[in-house]
């Protein structure tokens, strides 16, 4: 008699326990497809942590190859490596970017600065007895480097903290060489006396 209860309770309670474990992961599989999406429309997650967003989308994809072949239980843990890939992408995106605004801002003063300086260095290698310059070049380069520090400004202040600093860097460059072609002649000068 007790085998024959037993029995029963296999029959009728394991199909039980078994479709509890059938149904797909609605829930989680469309909170995994919210999390994406947001992430994938976050311009700062895109731009800064886009390996992090292909991840959650390679996830999302895995998961709904999971849930079409009935792995429901693989097809949730999918879907919680989608959504939280998709936070950490927007997350590392947002917080990238304040470094981004940080290093831009240094950079910028920094070459603000440096103009300033090779300006001044310019003008003081013109009164050099014998010095061998093309300042009419020199003041040119100093110009155009002048200019694209503008831009870095604009770019910056539009928010686009990459080109900001990509030109400021391009102008920091420019500068550098134009130093080192005043101090060159200086020395040449100097040893020539």
């Amino acid at each position: 008699m007790k085998r024959i209860i037993n029995a029963i309770i296999v029959v009728f309670i394991f199909p039980l326990a078994i479709s509890a474990c059938a149904a797909p992961p609605t829930e989680e599989m469309q909170r995994a497809r919210d999390a994406v999406t947001r992430a994938e429309n976050d311009a700062d997650a895109v731009a800064y942590a886009g390996n992090t967003v292909v991840h959650a989308r390679d996830a999302l994809t895995r998961m709904q190859d999971e849930a079409d072949s009935k792995n429901y239980e693989t097809a949730k843990e999918f879907a919680i490596e989608a959504i939280n890939s998709a936070n950490k992408a927007i997350a590392d995106g947002q917080s990238a970017k304040e470094r981004s605004k940080t290093e831009a801002s240094a950079l910028l003063d920094s070459v603000q600065n440096s103009l300033a300086e090779t300006s001044s260095a310019i003008n003081n290698a013109r009164n050099v007895p014998d010095i061998q310059l093309d300042f009419n070049t020199l003041t040119q380069r100093t110009d155009e480097a002048r200019n694209t520090y503008g831009e870095a400004q604009q770019s910056f202040q539009d928010g686009n903290n990459q080109d900001a600093i990509a030109k400021g860097q391009s102008v920091r460059g420019e500068l550098s060489d134009i130093n080192t072609t005043i101090n060159e002649a200086a020395f040449d000068t100097s040893r020539k006396k």
